[in-house]
């Protein structure tokens, strides 16, 4: 039991990382836009896809792949945004997004139907099934490059957010989106460029969730959107710190009651704790109730 529950800290651990990679863009994307993105769920999906086509048609290595696939996920933000976010004005934008976003979800899920079918399919590469020996048990060293791409992502946006001036421009729009306005930011540019961002991320969260999940199809999308929103909520909403440490919790946790208890109970605590932290503390572990992001 002991060597068991220590394997299930660690793949929870490095799990939890992969879903630190699809949950940033969307707490970012939240952050600035105001709006929870239903298709982030589906856009992981497409990503997965995405690196699939080039892995099995073109025989490119998966992250290789990632140096056309995060571009184009870029611009399928780009357009999501400009086509069915931009037009939404007025009190009721927040709640109307929620139906725009699940429409996107909606036509990429029949597209992806359409061209690859309902079969599950997997990313596989060398490093998919094999790595090195540790506490007695072997680890797969996508776990472990997928952890390290998600501490650098991280690290990458909080950069972006905090060092550069276009992080200002982001942080100042997050914090409010009239005075902004007053002093010359162009917040739909910023807006437009920030869900690009946000959605281009999910082909890097994409590729390694489509390499680590046991296979994928066009209907995964559910459940992943269930579970980023829980992790996000969880972590405060726009905190993109607390969507890291939120997914590495949730997940492990989710491993070790599995081993402890049953599988079943793991989705179960799962949802339980984050009903339990938001009863104690409503704005999530590092949320702001003044501010957004931190």
């Amino acid at each position: 039991m002991g060597r068991e529950l220590t394997e299930a800290i660690v793949d929870g651990i490095l799990g939890g990382g992969v879903y630190a990679l699809m949950a940033v863009g969307l707490t970012l994307i939240f952050g600035v836009l105001d709006i929870i993105n239903i298709a982030q769920g589906i856009l992981v999906v497409l990503g997965a896809y995405l690196s699939y086509v080039l892995s099995v048609h073109l025989h490119l290595d998966l992250f290789v792949g990632l140096l056309v696939t995060v571009p184009a996920m870029f611009l399928v933000g780009i357009a999501i945004q400009w086509a069915f976010i931009r037009p939404l004005r007025g009190r009721e934008r927040t709640s109307m997004s929620l139906l725009a976003t699940y429409a996107v979800a909606i036509i990429i899920e029949g597209v992806l139907y359409l061209i690859f079918g309902s079969n599950y399919v997997n990313l596989n590469a060398s490093y998919v099934t094999s790595g090195p020996k540790i506490f007695g048990f072997y680890l797969d060293y996508i776990y472990i490059y997928g952890f390290v791409l998600a501490l650098l992502l991280v690290a990458a946006i909080y950069y972006m957010l905090y060092r550069t001036q276009f992080g200002r421009t982001i942080r100042a729009t997050m914090q409010d989106h009239t005075a902004a306005r007053i002093v010359g930011i162009n917040v739909n540019r910023v807006q437009m460029l920030t869900f690009g961002i946000g959605v281009a991320v999910t082909a890097v969260g994409g590729m390694v969730f489509g390499a680590t999940g046991g296979g994928f199809n066009p209907n995964t999308g559910y459940d992943l959107i269930s579970r980023l929103l829980a992790i996000i909520i969880l972590g405060g909403m726009g905190s993109i710190v607390g969507a890291m440490l939120a997914a590495i919790f949730m997940i492990t946790l989710e491993a070790v009651v599995d081993v402890l208890w049953s599988p079943s109970w793991s989705v179960v605590v799962f949802y339980g704790v984050l009903v339990l932290v938001l009863a104690i503390r409503p704005q999530g572990v590092l949320g702001r109730k003044e501010a957004r992001a931190q």
